[in-house]
């Protein structure tokens, strides 16, 4: 478990780096599209400095507000709270999660935040009305896992910076089109980085996707295997995967920016029966979890 939190630390570092590298290429792109001159690359640093610098430190707000989250509260979901209280224990965490519910009608939960003194578990009110008491412990232990293995410092990165990033690339790729491309002939622009930043704009959708490859779906093992560390009660989580996987709801706000968040896939259509999986896939498949967890008995 030790090695995975360390390789999440390095990968954080290493898509924030990269991150960086890009925001600068294509906004420097854009200022040289406007005829900005040679203040265009100090412009891109700044911009992509800013953006990687709010990014990490707001993801959890920014996740949670595309989320419509509401925290939750003793009066309307004692339960849960009753559960992360019991689980704190066990789980070893200094530092208790904030909890937040979101309404709809598919039982799925996440949690997210940049460490585990910033970190946050948000379940849905079918979650809460679905699942028994201790199903609900299994999927609450589960995301406790996550915090504690800084699985979510990675995964808040990757979500905010992968959407910024093709937000960014789209709004270039529009500019580019009304402006019809035009620029002086006299543009003292650097055209190495003219043309990688280009490039770098026009393939950013790519790039997003490759980011999100960042996220092992080793991860959700590793979470699943944590939690029964937590609970000592392989069946509860296994009886919760089988409840989410059968529940036919379409989660109403989810994303492909943050479908990978998710204890389980919250698209449908993207959920595949049996034991394959592809390299697009951004969780195992849950029958190949529910297995693992079996041989832990």
């Amino acid at each position: 478990m030790y090695a995975d939190i360390t390789k999440n630390k390095i990968k954080t570092g290493f898509i924030i780096s990269l991150f960086i590298l890009l925001i600068t290429l294509i906004v420097y792109y854009i200022c040289m599209a406007f005829d900005l001159g040679s203040v265009s690359i100090v412009i891109a640093l700044i911009f992509s400095i800013a953006s990687a610098w709010s990014s990490y430190y707001f993801s959890d707000k920014i996740i949670l507000s595309i989320n419509k989250a509401r925290p939750a509260t003793p009066e309307e979901d004692q339960q849960l709270v009753n559960i992360l209280d019991a689980l704190m224990v066990s789980s070893g965490l200094e530092h208790r999660p904030k909890l937040y519910v979101v309404e709809d009608r598919q039982p799925n939960a996440f949690a997210t935040g940049r460490n585990p003194q910033n970190s946050v578990i948000c379940v849905t009110t079918a979650l809460l009305e679905k699942l028994d008491y201790y199903e609900l412990e299994g999927v609450v232990a589960h995301e406790l896992s996550h915090i504690k293995n800084y699985d979510i410092r990675l995964s808040a990165v990757v979500t905010v910076m992968v959407g910024f990033i093709v937000i960014l690339a789209d709004f270039g790729s529009r500019m580019l089109f009304w402006s019809g491309g035009d620029r002086d002939n006299d543009n003292k622009a650097n055209p190495i980085l003219m043309v990688i930043g280009l490039i770098c704009m026009i393939l950013a959708p790519i790039f997003g996707q490759l980011m999100k490859l960042a996220l092992s779906r080793r991860r959700e093992f590793l979470a699943d295997a944590t939690a029964v560390e937590f609970t000592r009660n392989p069946d509860g989580l296994i009886s919760a995967l089988q409840k989410l996987e059968a529940d036919p709801n379409q989660l109403r706000n989810a994303n492909k920016a943050t479908e990978q968040m998710f204890i389980i896939n919250p698209f449908k259509r993207n959920r595949r029966n049996g034991k394959t999986t592809n390299i697009w896939s951004t969780h195992p498949s849950t029958e190949d979890r529910i297995e693992a967890l079996r041989n832990l008995k």
